[in-house]
């Protein structure tokens, strides 16, 4: 298989170009920079993608984006979270839909499961919520959908590594200032690294289409999360954070669309189409993503 990847020097996008090269497949990644080795085509350099790059290849992936987690959501900030998600995915699928129909690679697409706000068992066809995140998502989404039918979009969970949501969590851990966020009792997505990795190589080998979730396959809580981790840590998880302080200190929408979200993503078409997990709980994807 070859695959064209956008977005590969990123946590995801390490772990998929090793994995992909490790099964024995060709990858070509798109860096915003001179290119320096056979497999790295320059890109975003204000020409549109040749659709040349993306000829003959099985599959486009598509992974850019500025940090969510990067705070303060300022305006300006806001609009480099939008600009980076846009602008790549939309050069993506221009480059696929200018290929003939029946030569268009796998478009494959990340998304978040900040699409959806707050619900209970969210599946695919959920409608999305209301929040900052979530209406980026859904023109991250129609971005993608340029390409045509045969496109994927990873609506993704927070992965719990020490490089991504746990990077800050983990800090708090070990000051021994960690406790419930609010309630602590809203449900958060999640998925590990690992099956991260899995779940799109599976997107790619069955050429599913449409919305995925990748998140986890058991429900979490905030608690459940922060709890295991202080396990892990052997450290207190005591000191509340009240949601009116978190809204004051950290601005309403990063509060409410990340930290107070109340989300259990199911991943039906993962299940659906027989994809197996290697870490079925919260509390087995720390154990194994953080030393103790």
């Amino acid at each position: 298989m070859h695959v064209v990847i956008g977005g590969a020097s990123g946590l995801i996008g390490r772990a998929l170009v090793a994995s992909l090269h490790e099964r024995g497949d060709r990858v070509t990644r798109l860096v915003r920079r001179e290119s320096a080795a056979p497999d790295e085509v320059r890109w975003l350099d204000g020409s549109p993608l040749d659709p040349e790059v993306v000829a003959g290849a099985d599959a486009v992936v598509g992974l850019n984006g500025a940090s969510i987690a990067r705070l303060p959501w300022t305006r300006s900030y806001r609009s480099e979270l939008l600009w980076s998600r846009i602008t790549p995915t939309r050069a993506l699928a221009r480059a696929v839909e200018a290929l003939p129909r029946g030569e268009r690679p796998h478009f494959v697409s990340a998304s978040a499961t900040g699409f959806y706000g707050s619900g209970r068992e969210l599946e695919e066809d959920a409608r999305p919520g209301s929040t900052f995140l979530a209406s980026l998502c859904v023109e991250w989404e129609h971005a993608a959908r340029i390409a045509g039918e045969r496109t994927a979009l990873l609506r993704t969970a927070p992965v719990l590594h020490p490089e991504a949501v746990l990077k800050p969590l983990i800090a708090l851990t070990r000051a021994g200032v960690s406790g419930p966020l609010g309630s602590g009792t809203q449900s958060w997505p999640w998925i590990s690294l690992d099956d991260e990795i899995a779940a799109i190589l599976h997107v790619l080998d069955q050429g599913l289409t449409g919305p995925v979730n990748l998140a986890g396959p058991t429900r979490a809580t905030a608690n459940d999360i922060g709890f295991a981790l202080a396990r892990r840590l052997n450290r207190p998880y005591v000191l509340r954070a009240p949601t009116w302080a978190m809204r004051t200190a950290l601005g309403d929408d990063f509060a409410d669309a990340v930290l107070l979200t109340d989300a259990h993503v199911v991943p039906a078409a993962l299940s659906a189409s027989g994809f197996t997990f290697r870490h079925r709980t919260a509390e087995d994807a720390i154990e194994a993503a953080v030393p103790a």
